[in-house]
């Protein structure tokens, strides 16, 4: 084999060593980062999830708003990518503990009787007008001692939560909106940022408020983190005292 024969060798087979860490050390970074996603989810490979479904307010039994379509939609597409299954079920037939299944409930208290006990239970601190008839604090988010109003296709806020019973428990994410669009804000703003929001939270409960700005010209786009009100969300409101009925003599 003369030097140019060798060299030409040595080339192909440095050239196939090159593509093979290449593709190794890829797949690897693949791997490592759908772990990180699973993680996070909650979703191992072929595990199982529930979407709870939501109705339109006022609406059929059956009828879920577009925008919650599109949200579930989201989520389908997530979970996917993860490797999971999800069973779709309605909210008033979701009569089950969590923990043993990730769990994304979608939808208000007002239409999702499943988000209304998640609220009670889990988060006290937040409080939902839910009085259907119309006025200034109609939909408004009571948390801790902050108001925060609709102002439909102007200014609409979501919560979004990642909620445990412990570590080895699968998470429960609520995606609770004033309007149908905020919900899917919300789906979208997690499939889109998890990454940073496991970095900052890592596998741990979370509850933050997203405002929805400008939805009747940018649709769920355009989402402004309001704040982190994890610790808010979850602390009991101060007990009213009772009025005595005693009268003095």
């Amino acid at each position: 084999m003369n030097d140019d024969v060798r060299n030409i060798v040595l080339g192909v087979v440095a050239a196939g060593l090159s593509a093979a860490l290449g593709w190794l050390a890829r797949t690897y970074l693949w791997k490592r980062k759908l772990r990180r996603k699973q993680a996070f989810f909650g979703l191992p490979d072929n595990s199982e999830s529930l979407l709870v479904v939501n109705r339109e307010a006022g609406g059929a039994e059956l009828s879920v708003m577009r925008h919650d379509v599109f949200a579930l939609l989201e989520l389908s597409a997530l979970i996917k990518d993860c490797g999971a299954h999800a069973q779709v079920i309605a909210h008033d037939a979701a009569q089950q503990g969590f923990g043993e299944r990730t769990e994304f409930c979608v939808g208000g208290p007002s239409s999702n009787r499943r988000m209304a006990a998640h609220l009670h239970s889990l988060l006290p601190g937040i409080r939902v007008n839910v009085d259907p008839e119309p006025g200034p604090d109609r939909g408004a988010f009571q948390i801790g001692s902050e108001r925060y109003r609709l102002e439909p296709g102007k200014g609409e806020y979501v919560i979004l939560a990642r909620l445990t019973a412990g570590n080895t428990a699968r998470p429960v994410f609520l995606f609770c909106g004033q309007r149908a669009i905020t919900n899917q804000a919300a789906t979208r703003y997690v499939a889109r940022n998890h990454e940073r929001l496991a970095r900052k939270h890592g596998n741990n409960s979370f509850v933050i408020l997203l405002k929805v700005v400008n939805s009747q010209a940018y649709g769920p786009d355009v989402v402004e983190l309001v704040a982190d009100v994890t610790r808010a969300s979850q602390t009991p409101p101060p007990a009213v005292p009772a009025r005595s009925t005693h009268r003095a003599s």
